[in-house]
């Protein structure tokens, strides 16, 4: 039976001590969601009433959980309706409400959750509490403050709460007549009166990344292998030293690919390994599960091999001009049987792309790309050569809350006319209202008898001009990726 003492009356055990189970936080990782991996810590969102902290909350939650990391939203109203009933408002019972919900968040860490914890959560040192509460069991804590105006707050109020609080109907209102301490040092602000949810929730995705807790892309975005501008100058003289290796157009346009990050997570032409989950697993599996169904890989000739074997950097052109560096190469064979075979089912060297296999080089090389320049083809074109962060920010420009995507290598016909407008209407149907279509009209290699890419452009702005298709919800760009004709296996990528 448990001894006891007394405090103020209540009666407490004081022989109760932690017991550690026999499942650990490695295992945990292993079996919850579908990315694998230990991922749990908390991430307290901290503000005055209305600065929009459930908002953001429970859409990181829904951004998390599509994603197959397990996340759960622990929002203050929630909390007082059910654990916390039983507390008022007054400052000791404020504190209590965050030590218990911070216990809570806490387990659901252990338990391996992105735990999303949105609580106004006024004084710095219970936040601190909380904190060290975590970071005791060695679980990573990040304080975010939504910075949002007291007066943008008041304009939010469905409530009614700021009103009554400066009529004098609610007393100890946090923002009124009760103080709320901004963080001094949080990990992240969010101005939520200024930026989207959507924003918002990147930023924070971003320092979920930052701190390792997802991975860099292949949770939460794009990756682009640009040099950063202030290293550019350095790289640039370092590059003209370098030994060169040529490309052909057909691996220009990977690069291009790969530079704008539309192969993200991909950092270069792909190594022996990534190539090999590619054929097999049709995904990239060292940092989670991305999918990748085509290699993306630079054949280069024998006699290139042995010239730049024992090379750490090589600067690849394109007629004449240096484009890019690659790090750390790694040389392997060109297994071009095994290739086509798993890419396309069949090996046919009569098929258009895989004859371009087949007399590329024998061996490959992979690793790590500094694209000097964006790669510019100077047809007239490149306008519509928009980047996945530029057609981001467009669909933002355009308000849009839905985006889908028809990727084609052919002029516009009218099944896929009816399919585009099909399509938008059965979005709108399910409540979203403003959907955009993304036009993506593929712009790499096509074989010699297919319609050319500026014939196709012309085509795809008649169908436009005459209402087909609405210009206002319509954003046509350029996909750069080459056409290999794959079936299914295209299909996915």
């Amino acid at each position: 039976m448990a001894t006891s003492g007394k405090t103020q009356g209540a009666v407490r055990a004081t022989n109760v001590t932690f017991k550690a189970g026999h499942v650990t936080r490695k295992k945990r990782g292993e079996v919850i969601g579908q990315r694998g991996g230990f991922r749990g810590c908390c991430v307290w969102f901290t503000g005055l009433s209305g600065a929009g902290k459930t908002t953001l909350s429970f859409a990181l939650e829904d951004y998390l959980c599509a994603r197959g990391i397990p996340s759960y939203g622990l929002d203050g109203d929630n909390i007082r309706t059910g654990l916390n009933k039983n507390l008022s408002f007054s400052p000791e019972d404020r504190e209590e409400n965050i030590r218990r919900i911070s216990e809570v968040a806490k387990l659901f860490a252990d338990a391996g959750i992105v735990v999303l914890s949105s609580f106004i959560s006024p004084y710095r040192r219970d936040r601190e509490k909380a904190r060290e509460l975590h970071q005791g069991s060695n679980l990573p804590f990040f304080e975010v403050f939504v910075d949002t105006p007291l007066e943008v707050c008041e304009e939010r109020d469905a409530k009614g709460l700021y009103k009554k609080a400066r009529a004098g109907i609610i007393r100890g209102f946090t923002g009124i007549d009760s103080a709320y301490e901004a963080p001094l040092n949080p990990d992240l602000v969010l101005k939520a009166g200024e930026s989207s949810v959507q924003e918002c929730v990147e930023k924070v995705v971003t320092l979920l990344a930052d701190k390792g807790i997802i991975s860099a892309v292949g949770d939460s975005g794009v990756l682009d292998l640009f040099v950063p501008p202030d290293q550019l100058a350095a790289v640039r003289e370092e590059a003209s030293g370098l030994p060169q290796l040529s490309l052909t157009k057909l691996d220009t346009q990977w690069l291009q690919v790969l530079s704008e990050g539309w192969a993200s997570p991909l950092t270069g032409f792909m190594r022996e390994k990534e190539l090999l989950q590619c054929l097999h697993f049709a995904t990239l599996l060292d940092d989670g599960v991305v999918n990748q169904s085509v290699p993306i890989v630079l054949p280069l000739s024998t006699e290139d091999k042995l010239r730049l074997e024992g090379e750490n950097s090589i600067a690849l052109t394109y007629l004449g001009k240096t484009l890019a560096v690659l790090r750390n190469p790694e040389f392997y064979p060109h297994r071009k049987e095994e290739r086509c075979s798993r890419q396309w089912g069949l090996y046919n060297t009569g098929h258009p792309h895989q004859k371009l296999v087949e007399e590329s080089g024998d061996w490959l090389v992979g690793g790590d790309i500094e694209a000097l320049e964006r790669i510019r083809w100077n047809d007239g074109l490149d306008p519509y050569r928009l980047t996945p962060n530029e057609l981001r920010a467009e669909f933002r420009r355009r308000g849009a809350d839905a985006v889908f995507a028809f990727q084609l290598r052919n002029p516009i016909h009218n099944g896929h006319a009816l399919l585009m407008k099909d399509t938008r209407d059965m979005i709108l149907s399910r409540g979203f209202r403003n959907p955009v279509l993304l036009l993506h009209p593929l712009g790499g290699w096509t074989k010699a008898d297919d319609v050319p890419l500026k014939v196709r452009i012309r085509q795809h702005h008649a169908v436009l001009d005459e209402g087909v298709l609405d210009k206002e919800t319509t954003v046509l760009a350029i996909f750069p990726s080459p056409m290999m004709y794959a079936g299914p296996t295209e299909v996915q990528w």
